[in-house]
């Protein structure tokens, strides 16, 4: 009896997706619930577990575009993973000598040698023992490719060689030979080029979603950015104050990230025409606190949004903050994460950004983009003193939001975070 592998349903807006890579190879014994492939979708990255046991046959390849519902493989749930075919036991056992004790590099390397030399004079016939062992696919894979089964060890179940093992050992160099008729080596010319001037990748759904909305963005709305500047040094010497008993307490560090939201949180509420979105020919007013966080990912920026954050202290939002960037880099990132946001922080500064005028989140009114922190000569009290400084961009919507707003905004987060008990006191 043979189950089918879907891709499962992950919301109205997605129809399909990329299948990006399998963490299993055909023809292997997977349990059930072991993740199987991992697809990427316009908006998040998710993994496929095994809904029953058995023997996987693989229908697409990764890489490849898939269609929600689609069926990507197959699980045979007759085959046994217990014990292995009696085909398979010479590969088993012709590798275990190798591995009784150590051997010299030199000798390894001659007996490499050795084992090249003979397999490339083995009868087909004789190579073709273990054919009835193998999945179609790696049947395929090793008429295509030329390569001898009877040379490869096995990595599936009970030795079992699956395609994956056979395509590795197609793009394996051959050693050279190490007898003693051998000839010198000579330069050659090499058909192989070193380093590439161009490579071409398709473009994963995230990263096209990515350019779709920040196009959008600059298409739609009457992009304007403000700037400021705010001194660190009361929220950098509070954190020093308390950190070593907010870590005891908590078990989390205290950041940056968790003034700033509670900053942003606070300008909002003195400016509510920056909480606010257009839909056609009207605004929308909100009155809640959902601030969505920029996490850069080795796959593209995702913005995961903390609910609520006029409810929530700073170890709630810091413990948020440090859950999210987690998910989202291990691609685990739920699509309810990241919807509903009312504004967005953009920390360029951990990457050393000195300056820069961020892309509103469309239909998102405005973004507060931070920078890197640096010692700089102010004037304060008519004295030039050391402060470290740290420059504030917010990118706003100019249809909705006026100028008088958004400087007014800006001046809020910086007192807010200049004098942090303002926090406190709502002021």
């Amino acid at each position: 009896m043979a189950t089918e592998v879907k891709i499962p349903a992950m919301g109205e807006s997605i129809s399909s997706g990329i299948l990006a890579a399998w963490h299993v190879k055909d023809g292997d014994y997977v349990e059930k619930d072991q993740v199987l492939y991992e697809l990427e979708t316009d908006k998040i990255t998710s993994e496929g577990n095994a809904e029953v046991s058995g023997v996987i046959s693989i229908q697409v390849q990764a890489d490849e575009e898939v269609d929600i519902g689609q069926v990507v493989a197959t699980i045979d749930e007759s085959a046994s993973g217990s014990s292995a075919p009696e085909s398979e036991v010479p590969v088993e056992t012709a590798a275990a000598p190798l591995e009784t004790a150590p051997v010299a590099p030199v000798a390894v390397a001659a007996l490499a040698a050795k084992v090249a030399t003979s397999t490339a004079t083995t009868p087909v016939s004789s190579a073709s023992a273990n054919d009835k062992s193998l999945s179609p696919a790696a049947r395929k894979a090793a008429e295509e490719t030329g390569v001898h089964i009877a040379a490869i060890s096995g990595s599936g179940k009970d030795g079992r060689v699956t395609k994956g093992d056979i395509l590795e050992a197609a793009q394996a160099p051959v050693p050279a030979s190490a007898g003693p008729t051998s000839t010198p080596a000579k330069p050659a010319l090499s058909t192989s080029i070193e380093g590439e001037r161009e490579t071409r990748k398709k473009m994963s759904p995230l990263r096209r979603k990515i350019a779709e909305r920040l196009v959008a963005a600059t298409q739609e709305a009457a992009m304007l950015t403000t700037f400021n500047e705010v001194d660190m040094s009361a929220v950098m010497k509070l954190r020093k104050q308390h950190q070593e008993k907010f870590v005891e307490r908590h078990g989390l560090k205290l950041g940056f990230m968790s003034f700033f939201t509670k900053a942003v949180t606070h300008a909002l509420q003195a400016v509510p025409q920056v909480n606010a979105r257009i839909e056609g020919n009207e605004i929308v007013t909100q009155h809640y606190y959902d601030i969505g966080v920029a996490v850069g990912t080795d796959k593209g920026l995702m913005v995961p949004v903390l609910r609520n954050c006029d409810q929530k202290s700073f170890a709630e939002i810091e413990g948020d903050i440090l859950s999210y960037a987690k998910a989202a880099r291990d691609g685990k990132i739920q699509m309810s994460d990241l919807e509903g946001g009312v504004f967005t922080i953009s920390n360029g500064g951990i990457y050393g950004s000195m300056l820069s005028t961020p892309i509103v989140n469309h239909p998102q009114p405005a973004i507060l983009g931070l920078h890197n922190i640096t010692e700089r000569a102010v004037v304060i009290n008519g004295e030039i003193v050391a402060r470290p400084m740290m420059y504030l961009a917010l990118s706003y919507d100019h249809r909705l939001i006026d100028g008088k707003e958004a400087v007014t905004f800006l001046v809020k987060v910086k007192e807010a975070i200049e004098d942090p008990s303002r926090l406190l006191f709502g002021i």
